[in-house]
């Protein structure tokens, strides 16, 4: 059986989508992989950065940008936000987005 995306919203897809062209083709090229064989691709796609948060990275002529995802039960794979990387960390801003979506997510399943 296999995995599903989904977005947290439509913003979120559309952000996604919106990335320059090389890193908008290594996030298709990714998330086929992970609906295949499910939403942990190992280093260096994909890397847990905590409270069932994942990092999708990717990597292009463009540049570097992060995709941040979460799994739910039924084998989905909800993508909560993204961004084009411009330093070495990942920012504060970025991180508080993340959670604050994590816990809606939450919320909504309770």
């Amino acid at each position: 059986m296999e995995y599903t995306i989904h977005y947290f919203n439509d913003k979120v897809a559309d952000d996604i989508l919106a990335l320059p062209d090389s890193l908008a083709a290594r996030y298709l090229v990714l998330t086929r992989r992970m609906v295949a064989v499910g939403p942990d691709l190992g280093e260096p796609h994909t890397k847990a950065i905590g409270s069932g948060v994942f990092e999708l990275r990717l990597k292009g002529v463009d540049g570097i940008a992060r995709v941040f995802y979460c799994t739910l039960s039924g084998r989905r794979i909800v993508m909560l936000h993204g961004y084009v990387k411009k330093s070495q960390r990942i920012p504060l801003k970025e991180l508080a987005i993340v959670h604050l979506r994590l816990r809606e997510l939450k919320r909504e399943k309770s």
